[in-house]
């Protein structure tokens, strides 16, 4: 075993001695889909996207095509991946009765397909869409279907580049047709919150509810760039619970950290769940 193996072992072992006997909630980030096949956006060697604001979308029709021409063909690679066994390690703490669930700052799904039950999405979901106008929700695979129907030209190569964050660059967006609600007419938006959005009130008071009843926190594959990630770090050290934080590289909650552990998400969780899940 070299020095650097050595030490990244006594440090799960640190970590592991910390959660003993101690029901943990999980706050996960876009770290624990990679292996997963879904780009971090943050992470090393991440492309710079410039992420469509909330006030953009609903103000121009144009920018609503182009948005809605991009996130459908990311919308593929999304529903192709699968969970990966940090999603099911997860899973395996809140069976073993060992979480009170998680929380992720992801909109892919795959904690709820891995087997979490108690799993608060706090900036919603790719797979539902929602008519602003109504609130009727659609299932995305139908939307996807009437999509791809509506614009078969988008199945030629050369006119959409797939960028390495799920979103996509459409040669001509104007060309893009986007159904209105059936119901009313209304304009369709993914379940997730965009930029400029905040994160529902009782959403959040669920993610808060898992915190509130565990006795650690760990946050996953998280950079807590974003406020909602930090505001959940920040509760559990007000209440001075335990926090161990894994990310490759800083995040923002480093300083309020009991553990901060630079490693890989999925290997790391499936090295403490060996620890702590009695078999």
């Amino acid at each position: 075993m070299t020095a650097t193996n050595a030490r990244e072992t006594r440090r799960i072992d640190e970590a592991a001695d910390l959660l003993t006997d101690r029901r943990i909630a999980f706050l996960t980030g876009a770290g624990v889909s990679t292996d997963s096949g879904i780009p971090d956006y943050r992470g090393d060697g991440a492309p710079r996207r410039t992420p469509m604001t909330i006030e953009q979308f609903l103000a121009d029709e144009v920018a609503r095509k182009r948005y809605w021409a991009g996130s459908h063909r990311g919308w593929k690679m999304f529903d192709a991946a699968a969970p990966n066994d940090g999603h099911r390690v997860i899973a395996q703490f809140e069976s073993a009765g060992l979480s009170t669930g998680v929380i992720t700052q992801n909109v892919d799904s795959l904690h709820g397909q891995a087997g979490s039950r108690r799993h608060v999405e706090l900036h919603g979901t790719l797979h539902r869409v929602v008519c602003l106008s109504c609130g009727q929700v659609y299932k995305r695979h139908d939307l996807a279907r009437t999509l791809d129907e509506l614009n078969p030209w988008l199945e030629n190569p050369d006119a959409v580049e797939i960028n390495p964050d799920g979103d996509a660059d459409v040669a001509d967006p104007s060309r893009f047709v986007v159904p209105g609600c059936e119901l009313c007419g209304g304009i369709l938006k993914p379940e997730v919150v965009f930029f400029g959005e905040v994160v529902p009130t009782a959403t959040f008071r669920l993610a808060a509810g898992l915190v509130a009843q565990a006795d650690a926190l760990v946050v996953a594959g998280s950079s807590l760039v974003v406020n909602s990630g930090i505001r959940i770090v920040e509760i559990a050290r007000r209440r001075n619970l335990p926090i161990v934080i894994i990310n490759r590289g800083d995040t923002k909650g480093d300083s309020r950290a009991t553990i901060k552990l630079d490693a890989g998400t999925t290997t790391t969780l499936a090295a403490l769940a060996g620890r702590l899940i009695r078999r």
